[in-house]
């Protein structure tokens, strides 16, 4: 079992960890924006799926094959470089006549749901991220480690989770506003399409190390 005083720093620390800028809370952020509240708690639910994902494979030890091959690494990275891409493009066609008449209903919440799994399993570096940072809290004297792991990961997603959702809340107000001005309903999809791009460059140059 694991101390509540570990676990409880664990939790400050994940935290922090979510609010820091990052791809993830980035995405969250133009998605809740662009689309509303609830589209963008549901984007969050896609992007802590993917969360499962990555503390499975900490805890399987699956993940060490993306420390130990440059091949596995290089080809998930381009993956999810490819749908960040495909992301940007579609803002970049996207006007603000695209979000009047698809609102988020229309969009369907499953397909905004698969972005975020998609966005966060393509990414190397949350693999590598996990398999650094979740052992670190781990302690053979307590116990099995994958059982630790797997506590850790839980305890990581909820605290994700809650600031992933709060971002999302918070730019849903954003999402109002533009809502009633067509012209920043473009230039919203404009920049949503820079910052995927950018993200793409980013994940693309990305090492292992």
């Amino acid at each position: 079992m694991i101390p509540f005083d570990v676990l409880s720093l664990f939790f400050v620390t994940a935290i922090a960890l979510g609010l820091a800028p990052g791809p993830d809370n980035i995405f969250v952020l133009t998605q809740s924006a662009l689309y509303g509240r609830k589209p963008g708690i549901v984007v969050t639910l896609g992007l802590c799926t993917g969360l499962i994902m990555h503390t499975a494979a900490v805890a399987l030890g699956v993940a060490a094959i993306f420390e130990t091959s440059a091949l596995a690494f290089t080809v998930l990275k381009i993956i999810g470089a490819g749908y960040l891409i495909y992301l940007a493009w579609g803002a970049f066609r996207a006007g603000a006549a695209d979000l009047q008449s698809a609102p988020a209903p229309q969009l369907g919440l499953r397909k905004l749901y698969w972005r975020g799994v998609v966005m966060n399993i393509t990414n190397p570096k949350i693999a590598i991220f996990f398999l650094a940072f979740l052992p670190q809290f781990a302690d053979p004297a307590r116990g099995s480690i994958s059982g630790q792991i797997l506590i850790l990961g839980v305890v990581f997603i909820v605290s994700t989770t809650f600031v992933f959702g709060a971002i999302a809340w918070g730019a849903g107000f954003l999402g109002d506003w533009l809502k009633r001005s067509p012209q920043a309903q473009t230039i919203m999809n404009r920049v949503a399409g820079v910052i995927f791009v950018g993200l793409a460059l980013k994940l693309l140059t990305a090492n292992r190390t």
